[in-house]
Formats: C-alpha cells, structure tokens, sequence
C-alpha cells in the first residue's frame, strides 16, 4: 500500500498506537526499577559540587545557544527575505534586554521569598545584591547562586523571544523592546516565582520539570495575544508568504534540539541520574513527534516537508519539557507522538479555521504543546523516575495549566493596549510593504 492510499484510516493508526502504548506505559510504571529515583537525602547540609557546577555551566550555555543563535535562525528562516535581519534582530536584543533586566530586578521577583511568598519574590536581591562567590540558592544548594542566576537567565532570555515568533513581521522594534520589558517582569517573574519559586502553584503540587508552564504556555498565549491586537499581516491570504531560507530554519531547530539537553537535563540542577533520565526522554520525545508530524503531514498533504519535520521536532521538545523529568521513556514517546499530531493540526489546520495569523506558529507548536506536555505529565508522570511525581494528578495539572493561560492573557493584553496606546505597535502600511529590515534598521539582505 503506498502513502497515497491512505487516509483517516493512517491517522486512526497513530491513535491506536498511541493508546496501546499508554497501557503499556502503565505497566512499565508498576515493574521499572527505581535506578533513577533519587539518592536519600544526606544527613549533612549539601556542599559546593564540582561536578554538578560543571554540568550546570555546561547546560548554561546550550540554553543561551538556543536562543542565540538557534531560535533566531529558526524563525529568520521562516520569514520573508525583507523581514530576515529584523526577525535576528529581535533575538539578539531581547538576549541584551532580559539579562540587563534580570541582574537588576527578574532574578529577585522570581526566586526571593518576600512578604507575598506565595506570588511574588521581594526586592532583596535588586541588583543582585548579596551574591557573593559562595552563596548559594536553596533551589540549587550545590552549585554557586552566581551560577543558578546564569542559568535561570538563560529561561528568562528565551522566553519572550519565543513570542516574536506570532507577531513576526508586522511589530515595531520600539513596541517589541517596551512590551518585551513590560511583559518580563509583569507576567514571566511572577509565573517562574509561583511554578519554581515557592509559590502557590508548585505548592498545590503542579508539575513542571523544566518550564511547560512557565516558558512554553506562557509564551505561546502571550503570542496568541499580540496576534490578536496586532491583526494579521499586510497581504496575509492573498500574497505569498512562503519561507525564506529553510536550510536556515533547519540549522535553527538543530540548534534548539541539541540546546534543549541543557534545557531539560539541566534543570535536575545536578549531574546525577535524574539529568540522565531527562536527557533520554527529551530525546525520544523529539525524534517521536518529528515522526508523527511529517506522518500525519504526509497523508493529508501526500508529501512530508523538511519545515514539517522540523517543526514537529520542536514540538516534540516543548511537549516533554514539563515531563522530562517525571517520566520513563515510555511515556516520553507517548508525549511525542500526542505532540507531534496535536500541534500539526493546531498550526495548520486549526489556525487556518479560525482565522487568525499566528505567523510561525508560537502559538500553535508552544502554547499547544505545552499544555499536552502539561497535561500528560499528571497522567504518565513516574515515581521510580522521581519520587515527586507520586502525588502529581491531571486535575492538578490542569489547575496550573488554567492559572497561566488566564493570567498570561489578561497581562499580555493590558501591556499590548498600554504600549499601543503610548507609542503604537505597528509600523506604516508602506513601512510593512518595504519590509522591516530597511524601515526600521536600514539595512536589508543581499
């Protein structure tokens, strides 16, 4: 039978498979070996550790790779030719903006106990005051504060970066800075404070290994947002809008994937087994959802696509960033695959039903993926992976999911009027006709 004879009845496959594989996740639960559990808390208090300082250093730097230069690459590939330098722009600035920002104010707001403990940090590390050589986060109790600071910066850069990806080609770089700004300490510090801070939402028992709320959901409704009040783009439907450079996009996502080791395997904060079982499940999590999205592609569209296959790998990444460290790799698989076709209808077929022009798709890959992320983490999480995934449920999961949906919305839409307001979002007709990378910084691609 070849791929052209196949229709609903392939997609039907991909469900049944996915199905067969949660039961067998479920037994695989009752009988793995606790090998990744983790190690019995020591009776001393936890010391400076050479090795967990090296890995989180190492896992510092992937995660700022994959913003600069893998995100922007990714998103400059998806682009116009006109729009190329002002979507690379936009990564590189928003790197330069949160890290000025977050040594001054986020890091404080984020993971400081104040007053408000349950939904915001206080103002006693402003500037990063207090921060010496040896001091360290109760977070991280084995690796210099100096070092968590980097590493949390490096979540709080990529974030709203991920954002530019809805609004692409049609916002002032003027709006972009203030609303970036804005957006960091209003909506993610506080949201990164109630999931990893010792807010309300990890204390209810809300799972997020490595940002499914905190990054990916929170990003991808912000970016639906700015769509929204943006409006589409000049041309959108009736010209064509096809990618620039997608060997630039695929350089991109290469970059994110080997990146999002650092992303997901750092966050156990140590090097240890919990870090190996993240780095397994991350990576079977990527391959499966590539897989299921150019398969589903291919038998609706008769053809699989390199942006296909690309897309689903990011896909794949952002669904078992919550899960990465709760699950066994059974499960990961089960996350990629749900992933993988989930978020190629949300970004084709279901943008495209209702209307609205999510220009690469921030919404349909991380704010979809990250809620099936989310929500399959309550279902499959594992204590023999981690001992703090016994008391994780869907509902619970599904409590943190609706909280961050709910407030990123309403803030993202308040900023997105007040910088409309003061200083407008959105450049000239002919501005957007020329293209933004001579209207706003007057240079332009050869």
């Amino acid at each position: 039978m070849t791929l052209k004879k196949i229709s609903s009845g392939g997609l039907l496959a991909l469900a049944a498979l996915t199905v067969g594989l949660l039961v067998a996740d479920g037994a695989f639960a009752q009988t793995a070996a606790p090998a990744a559990a983790a190690a019995p808390a020591a009776a001393a208090a936890p010391k400076l550790d050479t090795g967990d300082t090296a890995w989180m250093l190492t896992s510092t730097a992937l995660v700022l790779m994959m913003t600069i230069p893998g995100l922007g690459l990714f998103y400059a590939g998806m682009v116009r030719k006109k729009n190329v330098l002002a979507t690379v722009m936009q990564s590189f600035a928003i790197t330069c903006l949160v890290t000025v920002l977050w040594m001054i104010i986020g890091y404080s707001l984020a993971f400081t106990d104040g007053s408000a403990n349950a939904y915001l940090g206080s103002f006693s590390k402003l500037f990063l005051h207090g921060v010496g050589a040896e001091t360290t986060n109760a977070l991280a109790a084995t690796i210099p504060e100096t070092v968590f600071i980097m590493f949390q910066m490096t979540f709080a850069i990529i974030t709203p970066a991920l954002i530019c990806g809805a609004f692409a080609e049609r916002m002032k770089f003027s709006a972009m800075m203030w609303f970036m700004a804005l957006w960091l300490i209003l909506v993610y510090c506080p949201i990164a404070h109630w999931v990893w801070g010792g807010g309300f939402l990890g204390s209810a028992g809300v799972l997020d290994f490595a940002g499914g709320t905190v990054v990916h959901i929170n990003a991808g409704v912000a970016g639906l947002m700015c769509a929204l009040v943006l409006g589409k783009r000049k041309g959108y439907g009736t010209v064509s809008m096809a990618p620039y450079n997608l060997v630039y996009a695929y350089i991109g996502a290469a970059l994110l994937w080997v990146g999002w080791f650092g992303f997901n395997a750092g966050s156990a904060v140590a090097s240890n087994a919990l870090a190996g079982a993240a780095m397994i499940n991350t990576q079977v999590a990527t391959a499966a959802a590539a897989l299921a999205w150019m398969f589903a592609e291919w038998i609706v569209t008769k053809k699989p696509s390199v942006l296909g296959i690309v897309s689903g790998a990011v896909a794949g990444l952002v669904a078992v960033t919550p899960a990465s460290g709760f699950v066994n790799p059974t499960g990961a698989l089960i996350v990629g695959i749900v992933a993988g076709i989930g978020c190629y209808f949300a970004a084709v077929h279901m943008k495209k039903a209702l209307g609205y022009d999510d220009s690469l798709d921030a919404f349909g890959v991380h704010g979809v993926g990250g809620i099936i992320g989310a929500l399959l983490t309550g279902v499959l999480a594992d204590a023999a992976v981690n001992p703090a995934g016994k008391d994780g449920s869907l509902m619970t999961q599904v409590y943190g999911v609706g909280v961050t949906l709910i407030y990123t919305a309403i803030m993202t839409l308040i900023i997105l009027f007040v910088v409309k307001a003061v200083i407008g979002l959105r450049p000239s007709e002919q501005g957007e006709e020329e293209g933004l990378d001579i209207t706003l910084h007057g240079e332009t691609v050869q």
